[in-house]
Formats: C-alpha cells, sequence, structure tokens
C-alpha cells in the first residue's frame, strides 16, 4: 500500500510540474517572448496544452469570467496540494504504527 501511495504522489509531482510549465509557457507565448512557428516550441506548447486542458477546461468553466486572468491554473494546484496531503494524511500514518 505504501508502494501505491508513493507511486502516486510522484504522479501528482510530475504533474504539478506539467501544469507549472504549461503555465509559464503559455505567458511566455502571450507577450510573445518565444516564437511559436519554431518547430520545438509549436511541439511543446502543443504537448502541454494536450496534457493540461482536459483538466482545466472543468474548472474554466466552474470559475467565474474574470477578464483576462485565468486562475484555473492555481485551483487545479492547489487540489493537487489537496489530494497529496490527504493521501500523506491517511496512508502515512497506517505505516508508522
Amino acid at each position: 500500500m505504501l508502494s501505491l501511495a508513493m507511486l502516486i504522489d510522484k504522479v501528482i509531482d510530475i504533474y504539478t510540474w506539467i501544469v507549472i510549465a504549461s503555465a509559464i509557457m503559455s505567458w511566455l507565448v502571450a507577450f510573445g517572448v518565444v516564437n511559436i512557428r519554431n518547430r520545438f516550441i509549436s511541439v511543446v506548447v502543443d504537448m502541454l496544452f494536450k496534457l493540461t486542458e482536459p483538466v482545466l477546461r472543468p474548472i474554466r468553466n466552474a470559475l467565474p469570467n474574470l477578464g483576462g486572468v485565468d486562475i484555473s491554473p492555481v485551483i487545479l494546484l492547489l487540489g493537487l496540494f489537496f489530494i497529496r496531503s490527504l493521501l500523506w494524511e491517511y496512508v502515512w500514518p497506517a505505516f508508522v504504527r
């Protein structure tokens, strides 16, 4: 059971970094820092979009319109941190005893 909890924790950790990378890349594209016509950048942006959009879309639909500000990655990160905390709150004490 501990191995499964550690695997889930690591998957949440990796997905957290993917969400952060996606948010930073979207800012870089929006402010014109990176050129989207570059093939490598295009592939990276597309990959990050495909990995994060299925989770971010329902959050965006539930949030009110805040103009040009998208706080859905922040909400997702808070949810991931909460799930990670619950995981260790209920799994870890069972193995400490």
